[in-house]
């Protein structure tokens, strides 16, 4: 049997390139990695082709959800209505009230004292309220209960009730007076009684002091001294003021006299009493 012959490999010429290429891998014991790199290159198309077929129905299975969700989500949306709610919504819950109607009331107290009764230390003698002390204006005390309906001191249901005091002076006083040879003499005192705080003297037309009210222990009198007098002469002691003598205590049955005006007109002042007042009852 006659073989066909063909091209001899030794006449096949190779280009010097690929000649010195291939000689440098063998030389280097790089051929076996080259033919791994062809084999894996021929193989992976193949590979990724298997996996894609694969994964297209479980992409379409996970993608199914997704948008559902997203539809679900575009279905949510509201559209926003911008503005005040209505006032009937929002106070659906609550009752109208009347404005003028009084809801609130303040704590009634019952009973209120300001000294209470004190006992000995033997617990065989006691003593009842007093009066507390004032430098004026007016004071409470409180009343012990009464037997009877509608007495003084007490209300109707025999609870105490408080007592409002002041303190009121009665006075003497005179003032200087030109005779007809010009000499100057006092003239006659005159006498006002229960003269309450706050009042001037010797009057409104000559405001020479004016009635405060009473010191420690409701002994003395506190008499507040007018800018027009320009000096005072007596036994009262200053209890306010630095260069001019503000305000001056004091005591019954020592006058004091007091240089008033431009003319410098004398008055004098003498406290004769001072004694409680009672003003009303609460």
């Amino acid at each position: 049997m006659n073989r066909l012959k063909g091209p001899d490999i030794k006449d096949l010429k190779v280009p010097p390139v690929l000649r010195d290429l291939f000689q440098d891998l063998r030389d280097r014991r790089l051929l076996p990695l080259l033919a791994l790199v062809l084999v894996a290159i021929v193989a992976v198309p193949f590979l990724l082709g298997d996996d894609s077929e694969v994964e297209e129905p479980a992409a379409a299975i996970l993608s199914a959800p997704q948008a559902q969700t997203a539809e679900a989500a575009r279905l949510t949306v509201v559209e926003a209505k911008p503005g005040l709610r209505d006032y009937r919504k929002r106070l659906q819950a609550r009752q109208a009230t009347d404005p003028f109607e009084q809801r609130y009331t303040a704590p009634v107290l019952k009973g209120a004292e300001l000294q209470s009764e004190t006992s000995s230390s033997t617990g065989s003698e006691s003593t009842s309220t007093s009066p507390t002390e004032s430098s004026g204006g007016d004071a409470a005390v409180e009343s012990p209960p009464s037997g009877g309906s509608g007495s003084g001191g007490s209300s109707g249901d025999g609870e105490p009730s408080l007592t409002l005091f002041t303190f009121v002076i009665d006075i003497q006083y005179a003032h200087t007076e030109e005779r007809e040879d010009g000499s100057v003499t006092m003239g006659k005192p005159t006498k006002r009684e229960r003269v309450k705080p706050y009042t001037p003297l010797p009057g409104v037309k000559a405001p020479v002091v004016t009635y405060l009210g009473v010191g420690a222990e409701a002994k003395t009198a506190l008499l507040m001294v007018s800018k027009e007098v320009t000096a005072v002469f007596g036994d009262g002691k200053c209890v306010s003021g630095t260069s001019s003598c503000e305000v001056l205590e004091v005591e019954t049955g020592i006058p004091q006299t007091f240089e008033y005006g431009p003319n410098g007109v004398r008055f004098k002042i003498n406290v004769l009493k001072i004694e409680p007042l009672v003003t009303g009852h609460l």
